[in-house]
Order: structure tokens, then C-alpha cells, then sequence
């Protein structure tokens, strides 16, 4: 399994949204890396498949920082459609979408797109820091984790969970889903 160092298409993308995740962009940045390459690993890509995973995955927590929120699905959806729409690529925001709105199911994603499975384990193997693998070598895991150091992200992600259930206790994970 090959380890991208940099995936231009992503870079693209993330060159208009640094200035707004601003001091925690290389963490995000990283996380997404990370979990494109798990599911890369979990998954045989031909060039329209990688592409989709890496528009998903550019958009799918970047929420958190456009309305500094813990409830960040619902925000991050309409600029990766308007990136889709953009490039003339809307026959591919039903999948998308779902890629992004179910990446944080809990149970496992059995509809009409099997990519979306693919995308919810590849940032769970990432979100749990690698403790829950779905078949990937620890190895590779490991790997990937040297190449694209954390730089907080899991700490800086619990300190905006804690300030959330603060002022919402009875929705501690809005962005969780059955």
C-alpha cells in the first residue's frame, strides 16, 4: 500500500479553506490524509472512486471551522456542493452527501452506495487513532500516522467537544447517527 505524501487534488481544494481553519489546519489537514489512505486501503480505486474520496473527505468535518461548531454536518455539505457543481460533477452529489452525512454512523451503512462504508470505516480507523483497524495492518497504520502526524487534532477536537457539552448536555454528538 503506497502512502501519497501529497495528493494535488486536495491540495487544490484546501488552498481556499486554510485561512479559515486557520491554526489547526495542518491537524485537519493530516486527519484528511489519514483517512483518505485508510480507505484507500480498504478499498480497490479506480480514478473516479479516489477522486470522490478525496472531494468527500476535503469536505466532510470542515463545518467545524465555517461555523465553529461540534454540530458541523450540516454546514459542511453546501460547499462541497458547490465545489460538485463547480466542476459539473452533481451526478455524484447523492453519494457524496451521503459520504459525508453518515461518516459518523454508528451501525453499519447498507444503502444503494458502498462507498459511503468505505468512508465512514476509513475515519473511524482514523478517529480512534487506529484502535479499530477493519482489516488494515497495524503496520500500515502506523505508517501513516509518522507520515501525517496528528498535530492535535484529536486534542483539539475535545476541547471544542467539551466546550459543546457545556452548553448542550442533552446533545453532546449531534453529529452521530444510529
Amino acid at each position: 500500500m503506497n502512502i501519497e505524501k501529497e495528493i494535488p487534488l486536495l491540495e487544490e481544494i484546501f488552498a481556499s479553506w486554510q485561512s479559515v481553519i486557520g491554526d489547526e489546519y495542518m491537524g485537519y489537514r493530516n486527519h484528511v490524509y489519514r483517512m483518505i489512505h485508510f480507505c484507500f486501503a480498504l478499498h480497490e480505486c479506480d480514478a473516479e472512486t479516489h477522486e470522490k474520496i478525496i472531494i468527500a473527505a476535503a469536505f466532510h468535518d470542515i463545518g467545524i471551522w465555517i461555523e465553529d461548531t461540534v454540530d458541523y454536518i450540516p454546514p459542511s455539505l453546501p460547499p462541497a456542493k458547490a465545489y460538485l457543481e463547480e466542476r459539473g460533477l452533481m451526478d455524484w452529489w447523492p453519494e457524496i452527501e451521503l459520504m459525508i452525512t453518515e461518516h459518523h454512523k454508528i451501525r453499519q451503512y447498507k444503502g444503494e452506495f458502498p462507498l459511503v462504508e468505505v468512508f465512514r470505516k476509513g475515519d473511524l480507523v482514523d478517529f480512534s487513532l487506529g484502535a479499530v483497524k477493519f482489516g488494515i495492518p497495524k503496520t500500515y497504520i502506523q505508517e501513516v500516522k509518522t507520515v501525517f502526524d496528528n498535530e492535535d487534532f484529536h486534542k483539539n477536537l475535545m476541547k471544542r467537544a467539551g466546550r459543546w457539552f457545556l452548553k448542550h448536555p442533552l446533545n453532546p454528538a449531534p453529529m452521530m447517527k444510529w
